[in-house]
């Protein structure tokens, strides 16, 4: 499927100015300011540990920021949470099905709980399964289902209310190539039919460099550089996305991974101890 790419669009749905999110004495995200275009597609790219998940978590009023400015759609998460909410679909990190119930039934309990009228809610789930190649699975238990499987139904429920932003943290995480592309292929599908803004955080160069209009850099909690793909190599002179990387950074994306999520486990454990 060819890749849409940035539209000629100047109104933002998404600003962020100086963010900021502390636990004790560690910043996760620090004085971040960024913006997405309505129907665009934007990437946070980064290691473990670098910001991108407690972004998103502020984003969608999971967490609260420790100061800075938010619009989500024209709305304050910290005045207007509710409508930030309907604004929104979203795929977790980690998995957020529940195993017990049909795929369907899953699709049915999300529509209630959005207020999706009956009759919508029922056109809504049989057009998403069947974009997701899942319909004639709607009445397995989630439990009997792949990895790659359960990720499509999570595309599906994030987008059953017709949110207006869809964001998805690290979606193909875990995932082999070829199911990472049929997930992307659905992504971009979406994005293009309904014009969804899509913003995503992953560690995967070339998901970055393939699917993202633009990318923002992000590492130690601070966004280093943002642009297209195009924009970063050339800010560097460098030829790949992974030397922009190097240059922007100081050091490879796996690096950090590993010592960036053990300072913020060593930080939430102090948290707990106070």
């Amino acid at each position: 499927m060819k890749l849409v790419k940035l539209r000629n669009m100047s109104e933002k749905i998404i600003e962020v100015k100086k963010l900021k999110k502390c636990f004790g004495s560690l910043c996760a995200v620090n004085e971040v300011s960024f913006s997405v275009e309505k129907g665009e597609i934007f990437a946070f790219l980064g290691p473990n540990g670098a910001g991108k998940s407690t972004t998103i978590k502020i984003l969608t009023t999971l967490l609260h920021p420790t100061s800075g400015e938010i619009l989500m759609n024209g709305h304050d998460p910290s005045k207007d949470p509710d409508a930030v909410r309907k604004s929104f679909g979203i795929i977790f990190q980690d998995p957020s099905l529940d195993d017990d119930l049909t795929a369907y039934e899953n699709l049915e309990f999300h529509g209630v709980l959005y207020d999706v009228p009956k009759e919508i809610r029922k056109e809504r789930i049989e057009q998403l399964l069947k974009i997701t190649e899942l319909w004639d699975r709607k009445d397995n238990l989630v439990k009997q289902f792949s990895g790659g499987m359960k990720r499509r139904l999570e595309i599906a429920r994030g987008l059953l209310h017709h949110p207006k932003i869809f964001f998805l943290d690290e979606p193909t995480i875990g995932l082999d190539p070829q199911t990472r592309n049929h997930i992307w292929s659905y992504i971009l599908e979406l994005n293009k039919k309904e014009g969804i803004t899509v913003f995503f955080t992953t560690h995967y160069m070339e998901e970055a460099a393939k699917y993202a209009g633009r990318i923002a850099v992000i590492d130690h909690g601070k966004i280093v550089a943002q642009g297209t793909a195009g924009d970063l190599k050339k800010k560097t002179k460098s030829k790949t996305l992974e030397d922009a990387f190097i240059k922007l950074t100081g050091h490879g994306i796996r690096d950090e991974g590993a010592s960036s999520v053990e300072r913020l486990k060593s930080a939430m454990r102090h948290m707990g101890r106070r």
